[in-house]
Order: C-alpha cells, then structure tokens, then sequence
C-alpha cells in the first residue's frame, strides 16, 4: 500500500527526545574536501570511518555539522547503496524494512516523503523440485512422502522427550526445536550453504527470536493442510516506492559531511591518528568507527596477540548475481530459500516484487545470493558461479528458457554476515579489552549478537574521556539489521552530548 500520508515524528522506546532534520545542502551530500584541509590536519570534528547506514545514522543524529566522515567508495550508502542499470533497480541483498521500532519506522518513512508500499509478506521455499510455504517446518504438507511423515515423527518423539540442559550449539538447537529428520534435511543444510559451515560449529546465542520455534498444534496441522494463517516472524513489509532501500537513507544523509575516496590505510591508536592511501593524514579526539572489526585492527597497532585474536572473527563474502530476463515473475514470492546443496543459489528475491518501479513493465529482475567463507572458499570464478546460477534459474523454473535471459551482472561483497563460531565471543572479547585501553568504553552487552534497544536507550552511558565508539554490524561484530544500524546512532547521539 502506497502511504500518502505527511510524515510525522514519533518517539523511541524510552525516550522524549525528537531529532529534525539539519538543513539540507543544495547538493545533497556535502564533499567536505573544501571545508576541511585532510593533508595533515587535527580534525576537531567527531571523525567518522565509513559512510554507511551505521555512520550516516552516527552523523544525523549527532548532527552533520558536527562530523565528518571518511568513505573510501565514491558514493554513501555500504551495503543499502542501490545500483540502477538499464531499468532496473538492484539492492545488495533483499533489503527490506519489517522494524518494531516506531521511530525507525517513521523516520524511514520521512525519508521517503511518505511515498513506500506496505504489503504481507510471502516467501517461499525449493527444495528438489517441490515449492514449498514458508515457514517450511509448519507447512509439512507439501514435503513429499514418505520425508514428510519422518519430519512429523521425529518432531513429535522430540517434543515428548525434550529435557535436560539448553542446546550448545546451533545443530542441537534445530534438533531440539524441528527434530532430527527435518533439521539435517532442512535448516542444517540451509546453514551449509548461507552461515557457510556445519551448525554444530555455531553457537545458539544469535538466534533470539529470528528463528521461528513451532507449536505441535501449527506442526501436526501444517501437515495436512495449510494454516489458516501465516507462522512466520515477518508478517508485513515496506520498501520505498522508488529509489530502492537507499531512498531509506535520503535525508539522513543530506548535508553529511563526507570525505569519499578516503581509503584506511593505518590507523594509530597512540598518536591518535589515521592515515589514508590518497596521503592524507588526519589526527582525532573522538573517532566512530564502523569498519569491520578486524580491519581496523589489522591496520592499527595492536599487538600480534590481539591481531591473532582479530583474524578468527569470521565473516562470509557475498556474490550477488543479478540477472534480467525478457518476460513477467514466474512466482509470486517475495524471496526464496533455496535448500539444495547441490546449487550455488541460496536465496533469491525478485525486485520487481519489492516495488513495481524497479524494473521495466513485462520484465524480471532476479536476484540470486551464493555465500563464501574460510570455512567454505570460493573454488570458481565469479563469472562461471553466475553461469551455474543461471542454469540453476532455468531448472526451477523461474526464468522461461536461456534464450529469455537479457543480462548478467556480478557483485562481490566482502564483507556479508557475521558468523557466530564458537571463537567469535572469546576473540571479541580480548579485541575490545585492547580497545578499552585506547579510549573505547565496555558496554555490559558489548559481547552479544542482538542489542536489546528498549533497555539500551533507556539508560545511555557517557564517558568524556571516551575517545573511540563503534557503530554497526562489522564494527561491534553483532546479528545487527538496519534498524539496529539507525538506533546505534540515536544511541551514539545520547552518549556522545555536546
């Protein structure tokens, strides 16, 4: 549903504080290079590294005219940046807005001048050959046979014995919710193939409410027949009306303070310095940092021990294969999890189904997701990945025959999810004890993958001898979407007063 409604500003869970927008520069973003000499200079602003959603956020609320922030790509954005190629709308990824918070949600919808679709979900599942609703594990009823019936059986011989002490790892934890027939066929494959490792090499302390767990009612009768109603933890979504995610993030950025083609190079925590490879040299008093963990590191002075510690945080790559095809969306989902482990294809969204407006009329834009890692290296090339992909579009279905295909276009994102391995808690740990000698503050949640906002922004903690902040999914190393991304900031906003 288009909202034609004029935005409003609400509250956030425990607070009065309301922000308004600075005013914005007659160019949008502000390439700040006029403004500020970055050859060798003290910057007396708040020093942001990245100019993603997390340090956009960071600057807005903190208020542009604050801040500066170094970007090493010509355009803002990270992982919300929207590409537009011959028509066609591309995310990184199937972004989409389905936040609790109030205040994300009508700032998102400022953003966007009210102008966003609001629709129920739907999502699908494939799995050889079979299309099956989603949440799959209370729509038993289109598993083929006899696998459906196992998957019943030994969820309800697990539920009867389900006792003694909670699950370890993420394998016991699909076991102990789904069974063992459903689990190793299911969600432990899935797991291989998107978190790029075994379950029981992941911890359970990311899962949270972000795995839906089953009633035996919805079970036994999801068996038969479709429920009566969805299961899934997502019930509606919005999306810009047009501008794709990014549109999200409009006036946020509008009047940032950006240094773009600033790349890291060195960081020095005792000099309070950054150096960057365009042979700029910058000194800080507060630096916000929304660089993935280990590269800040890499490129400080920590020493070898905590270096160590900072290479077994462990992080999958993303290839992104868009493909456009001459003919109208074969399914009606909004995206699909993809089960075989035989198949590069993960999980694929079509963009024409996120708004109408981004792709031409008659057209397809299908997005496929293939997932990497130490654990699960890449062993062809990204153009022979995309070939695959295709291949595997025309098996399932969703593109009409090759010949329909009109182009192919490859992305490789670095940095993608956070993987909660068992080392992750113990490396974090000894990264931001070194930290916290070199003017970050330990936060009493700083080690779990999900903050807790209601509690977080009731009680914010300054500190004016704190001189380095994190902010974002790769920065603290967190299960961290985008409203957590825009909150940090509100957050920062709270603990960073002046």
């Amino acid at each position: 549903m288009l909202r034609d409604s004029q935005p409003r500003w609400g509250t956030c869970p425990s607070t009065r504080w309301k922000p308004a927008f600075d005013k914005p520069s007659t160019g949008g973003v502000t390439n700040s290079t006029a403004k500020h000499s970055t050859g060798n200079s003290r910057m007396d602003k708040i020093v942001i590294l990245g100019a993603g959603l997390a340090g956009i956020s960071a600057s807005f609320h903190l208020r542009h005219a604050r801040c500066v922030l170094f970007e090493k790509n010509h355009y803002p954005g990270g992982h919300i940046h929207t590409e537009f190629l011959d028509g066609f709308t591309w995310d990184e990824g199937p972004h989409i807005s389905f936040t609790k918070h109030q205040y994300v949600r009508e700032l998102f919808e400022a953003n966007v001048d009210g102008e966003y679709l609001e629709y129920p979900v739907e999502t699908g599942n494939y799995f050889q050959g079979h299309w099956i609703p989603h949440p799959a594990q209370s729509n038993l009823h289109a598993v083929p046979e006899p696998l459906r019936h196992r998957c019943l059986q030994d969820f309800l011989d697990m539920r009867q014995s389900a006792a003694g002490s909670p699950p370890e790892t993420y394998e016991d934890w699909l076991k102990f919710a789904f069974g063992d027939t459903f689990a190793t066929t299911f969600p432990s494959a899935y797991t291989r193939k998107y978190w790029t490792t075994d379950a029981e090499n992941l911890s359970t302390d990311w899962v949270g409410e972000r795995m839906f767990f089953p009633s035996v009612e919805d079970v036994t009768r999801g068996a038969v027949a479709p429920l009566p109603q969805q299961t899934h933890y997502i019930k509606n979504i919005r999306y810009p009306a047009r501008g794709g995610y990014m549109a999200y993030a409009n006036k946020l950025v509008e009047a940032a303070n950006v240094e773009f083609n600033h790349e890291l190079v060195h960081v020095s925590f005792e000099d309070r310095a950054l150096f960057f490879a365009n042979g700029s040299r910058i000194s800080f008093s507060k630096l916000v940092n929304t660089l993935p963990l280990p590269v800040l590191i890499q490129l400080s002075d920590a020493p070898p021990d905590v270096q160590a510690a900072a290479t077994r945080l462990s992080c999958s790559s993303l290839l992104v294969v868009n493909v456009a095809a001459n003919h109208p969306t074969v399914r009606p989902e909004n995206w699909i999890y993809v089960y075989d482990e035989d198949k590069y294809t993960t999980r694929i969204n079509c963009t024409e189904l996120l708004s109408p407006n981004n792709a031409p009329e008659g057209t397809t834009g299908i997005q496929v997701e293939v997932y990497f890692s130490k654990y699960k290296p890449a062993t062809e090339s990204p153009e022979r990945i995309a070939s695959k992909v295709c291949s595997e579009l025309v098996e399932m279905g969703l593109i009409k025959s090759p010949e329909a295909i009109m182009s192919v276009h490859t992305k490789m994102v670095p940095w993608a999810n956070v993987i909660f391995d068992h080392d992750r808690r113990a490396a974090l740990d000894q990264v931001l004890d070194w930290l916290s000698q070199k003017g970050l503050r330990r936060e009493d949640d700083d080690l779990e993958p999900i903050t807790d906002w209601e509690r977080k922004l009731a009680d914010p903690l300054g500190d004016e001898h704190q001189s380095v902040f994190l902010a974002g999914r790769y920065a603290q190393w967190k299960y961290y979407w985008t409203d957590d991304c825009v909150l940090r900031g509100l957050y920062l906003s709270q603990t960073l007063k002046g």
